[in-house]
């Protein structure tokens, strides 16, 4: 894990030396004067621009999914016990006390909401105004950005007809550590998430210091990734159009390098809009997770991805390699390819199945080792060209998050996806629609604040 900060570090330097010397000045300060507070857009900047803010997304939902599994020996030689009762979606403790995933996203709302907090009480000029800017659209784009990460680990998937009833997440839009927590609704939350990156967009700038931070194109690929959540297609679409009028650039995969353990180097990736990651879980780091021979197989022998993302074990498995960051951290952040299968999907959703079958073929020829054998996918109709999509979607987005907001979104459509661990000589099997899609809130934080916990 340090190793992955260390390279995170590194990376964000490269673009953002300033602003990391600054955070290092600030928090030296503040633990050596616990008085000090922040009161300038450098320390406010200072603050988001700790390593935090981009490698501790929630890994849960990645956890829970299907495109790895482990061996009877690999399970039980887990350091946690609370990460081999998540893998079978045990109802209960499925994480570790005081240090987990809620407790990193909700610090990183702390965070943002300690800039949003202070920052009116620096006055906006016309020599600071894009800095001020810059800094409060960052706040609301990650504190956003944590929530719909949250909410879709943590709560049911988004159902119109329940979701002002559905148990969403707690709201915490300010700094007073005396607020009672309280769950809002599955509505409430994504109507908050909806807000802050909207209000996010025109503050943001067109191209960041760094792709560890956001920017304009980021808040509204983040929107497209919203409203897809959603099931509202339209907007989703819509978002997405907006998001690659302004970058639509794609990784030529022939470009890649393949001899190396990561491929894709965070450098020279120029599908990657914002940078972030899952907080690190050796359950789904490294080689430890063997990717399902289902995923493996489902690639054609000309396309690319089959080397960038996957590389062999002595045991003839395979292991994922194809983090958009160029190590072992495993992306979760914004980038166009999945805009491109946002705004495909939703052309086909709207029976536009032409114009979405040429979208995916912009981005899939981009994978081809030949493009002179690159088939172009065509489809009969509206379903056919859903169905086309969706595979692609899955092959293109492995181990990135998304796949746990998929599986609960597609099977509220009658996908009936179920997933399935075969352990010990046991199968553990996890239905369709089925209530432990909402991940237990620890229980540490259920005792502390009294919040209603999820049905199980």
């Amino acid at each position: 894990m340090m190793r992955l900060y260390k390279n995170v570090a590194v990376i964000l330097m490269v673009g953002c030396c300033a602003g990391f010397l600054g955070c290092e000045k600030f928090l030296d300060e503040k633990t050596n004067r616990k008085l000090a507070v922040p009161a300038t857009l450098q320390d406010f900047q200072a603050l988001l621009d700790h390593t935090d803010m981009n490698v501790s997304a929630p890994s849960a939902g990645e956890i829970s999914s299907d495109a790895y599994y482990l061996t009877d020996k690999k399970w039980a030689g887990l350091e946690s016990e609370n990460q081999r009762r998540m893998y079978i979606w045990e109802k209960e403790n499925l994480f570790n006390t005081g240090y987990n995933d809620w407790n990193d996203t909700y610090k990183a709302i702390y965070t943002c909401n300690t800039v949003l907090s202070g920052i009116p009480q620096v006055k906006r000029t016309a020599v600071n105004a894009a800095e001020w800017d810059n800094v409060k659209g960052q706040a609301l784009y990650c504190r956003g950005n944590n929530y719909l990460d949250a909410v879709i680990v943590w709560s049911l998937a988004y159902d119109q007809t329940t979701a002002s009833i559905d148990l969403g997440l707690p709201l915490r839009l300010n700094t007073d550590f005396n607020e009672v927590s309280v769950r809002s609704s599955v509505r409430q939350t994504y109507e908050q998430i909806i807000q802050d990156i909207k209000g996010s967009i025109h503050l943001l700038p067109l191209v960041p210091l760094s792709k560890f931070r956001p920017s304009r194109a980021a808040a509204y690929g983040l929107l497209a990734r919203t409203y897809l959540s959603m099931r509202d297609y339209e907007n989703a679409g819509q978002y997405a159009d907006s998001c690659l009028a302004l970058n639509e650039n794609l990784l030529d995969y022939n470009t890649l390098k393949f001899t190396g353990n990561y491929p894709i180097v965070a450098a020279n990736n120029t599908e990657a809009l914002y940078f972030r990651f899952m907080s690190f879980s050796n359950i789904i780091y490294n080689n430890l997770p063997i990717v399902t021979p289902e995923i493996y197989n489902s690639y054609a022998p000309d396309d690319l991805r089959k080397q960038a993302f996957f590389k062999k074990n002595t045991d003839n498995t395979f292991w994922f390699r194809g983090s958009y960051g160029g190590n072992y951290g495993l992306f979760c952040g914004i980038a166009t390819n999945e805009i491109f299968l946002i705004k495909s999907e939703c052309l086909a959703r709207m029976g536009k199945v032409t114009e979405s079958m040429n979208i995916l073929n912009k981005l899939l020829v981009k994978r081809w080792s030949n493009k002179a054998t690159y088939m172009p996918y065509t489809a009969s109709g509206t379903d056919d060209a859903l169905k086309v999509v969706l595979a692609e979607r899955r092959k293109e987005l492995v181990m990135n998050s998304l796949r746990w907001m998929d599986i609960k979104r597609l099977n509220k459509e009658g996908a009936s996806i179920k997933l399935t661990r075969n352990l010990n000589g046991k199968v553990y099997e996890l239905a369709a629609n089925d209530l432990r899609f909402a991940l237990p809130i620890p229980e540490d934080v259920i005792a502390l604040s009294g919040m209603i916990q999820n049905r199980r």
